[in-house]
């Protein structure tokens, strides 16, 4: 089964990350997305009303960038962007000016004339990016787009993304690039074995997951002292030590966590850091997809937003 019981809710103007290991059922969901894929069963419902998979309204509401540019490499880019401009109904005068426009856009203007297979993988993302925005769609959805790019071309094709965002496109990125994801997107979900494992915004995200990662002290000194006043802390489960720093599993809330460094305060602990370790996209990925291993949730529906 490639996808089990799969709910998003990807809201009007978020850019939106989908993430998961190789076979999680990214390129399927987003198949489905698209309407290039019928599912066996479900719905997809687009501006409060169901659409079929292969319905006009779909297609036409969607800019679809795939992981592989496809076909027609033997075109020139003009002669791309025209063959596409007329799919979706625009010809002539009004093609022309739209791919001007876009071409100008994503900075291949240059490159108008030049045969689509003579392009670098760079230029043929952003080639791919022009020609889904042709019929100006309210959606994107991009699979791996940066996948593959040296660093300076993926620094500007999300520069691309960040301005589309910023003028009102709703955006689906699925990629294993967690680091852009983490930079660009509004929303995230995490898909393993075809369930989503985890959703919501980001930052809510980050703070969930935070706030059980444990507590990192540094002391001037006294590290035997501290340790043994932190092991009669009720709210205190665990206590390692690393040269001058202690980690803490700690069970309280933000205000427990005040009270306790007042405590530590009192009690004449140089105490010069204290604070809950960061965690990352990265951190949570591995943990939330590493079978076989505790993960932090138990279920998709712990961690809700």
């Amino acid at each position: 089964m490639a996808l089990d019981d799969l709910s998003l809710n990807i809201e009007d103007g978020a850019l939106y990350g989908f993430v998961g290991p190789n076979g999680a059922g990214k390129t399927t969901a987003i198949k489905i997305m698209t309407g290039i894929m019928y599912p066996d069963g479900g719905s997809l419902i687009l501006n409060d009303s169901e659409v079929g998979p292969g319905s006009r309204a779909l297609k036409e509401s969607i800019g679809y960038v795939p992981d592989s540019f496809g076909v027609y490499s033997n075109l020139k880019v003009s002669e791309y962007m025209g063959f596409f401009a007329a799919c979706a109904g625009i010809e002539g005068l009004e093609a022309r000016k739209r791919t001007e426009t876009l071409l100008k856009y994503v900075e291949l203007s240059d490159r108008e004339d030049f045969y689509v297979e003579a392009l670098s993988r760079g230029m043929k993302q952003r080639l791919s990016l022009a020609r889904a925005l042709i019929p100006d769609p309210p959606i994107l959805i991009m699979d791996e787009p940066t996948s593959g790019l040296d660093p300076r071309t993926r620094y500007e094709f999300k520069q691309l993304v960040g301005e589309l965002s910023d003028n009102g496109k709703t955006i689906v990125i699925s990629s294993h690039i967690l680091s852009d994801i983490s930079e660009l997107c509004t929303d995230v979900a995490i898909i393993d074995e075809g369930k989503i494992v985890m959703s919501g915004r980001l930052m809510e995200v980050m703070k969930l997951v935070t706030s059980g990662n444990p507590i990192v002290i540094s002391v001037n000194g006294a590290v035997n002292r501290t340790v043994q006043f932190l092991k009669e802390e009720p709210l205190v489960s665990t206590v390692t030590v690393k040269r001058n720093d202690i980690m803490i599993s700690f069970n309280g809330k933000t205000d427990d966590e005040e009270i306790l460094l007042r405590h530590m305060i009192e009690a004449g602990l140089p105490v010069r850091n204290f604070s809950r370790e960061k965690s990352s996209l990265e951190s949570i990925f591995m943990q939330l997809t590493g079978h076989g291993e505790e993960r932090i949730a138990a279920s998709s529906d712990d961690y809700e937003i």
